[in-house]
């Protein structure tokens, strides 16, 4: 019989990384948990405690750290549940079934590094309309079957968005594919794909 898992995701505030590990739902319930990002400057925590659970975890958002408590109930079964930061009510910390922990955690993922990036400079794309209707369309794309993967095999991917292009970097290969997002004819250009596939090493 198979295991039955629960997924654990947050952005490190210190890295700016997404960190999705997975646990069963036994181990869970006996000792909780610890998810640590690779950087090794940030880890969440999950106590079980009779029924409950005490959680303490590294807001990307933030970058303060934030304590909950929830219902084993919540925390081990249904789709999953998701923790807010208490300053901005932004999403932080999301725990549930893969797919939907790797949906929120993106989304998280492409909000921060926007904010991040006006926060340096406020012209932070070369045209904001565009880099977000290509983030838009992005979107789209991912969520059709298939919709984003690489020649590898994979399908799980990272973004990274800079000034004029969004990079998708397959996390199992590393192999990038570039999007460039400052024009018109880049946003056409990409509104013509159904699929894109990042070329794998």
């Amino acid at each position: 019989m198979k295991e039955e898992m629960r997924t654990i995701g947050y952005l490190c505030p210190v890295c700016h990384k997404s960190v999705i590990q997975n646990r069963s739902i036994f181990a869970l319930s006996a000792s909780g948990a610890v998810v640590s990002c690779e950087c090794g400057k940030s880890s969440l925590t999950i106590d079980a405690d009779e029924g409950k659970f005490r959680l303490s975890v590294p807001c990307g958002v933030c970058g303060e750290e934030h304590l909950a408590e929830c219902s084993a109930e919540r925390l081990l079964h249904g789709k999953g549940i998701g923790l807010a930061c208490p300053g901005t009510k932004q999403l932080c910390c999301f725990i549930g079934e893969e797919y939907a922990v790797e949906h929120e955690i993106e989304q998280l993922a492409i909000a921060s590094a926007k904010e991040r990036e006006q926060g340096e400079n406020p012209e932070a794309f070369a045209d904001s309309v565009i880099m977000y209707e290509v983030l838009s369309e992005l979107k789209e794309i991912a969520a059709r079957e298939h919709g984003i993967s690489c020649t590898c095999g994979s399908e799980k991917y990272g973004m990274e968005i800079r000034h004029t292009y969004v990079d998708l970097t397959c996390k199992a290969c590393g192999a990038k594919l570039r999007i460039p997002a400052a024009t018109d004819e880049d946003l056409d250009r990409l509104c013509c794909h159904m699929k894109l596939e990042i070329k794998g090493r």
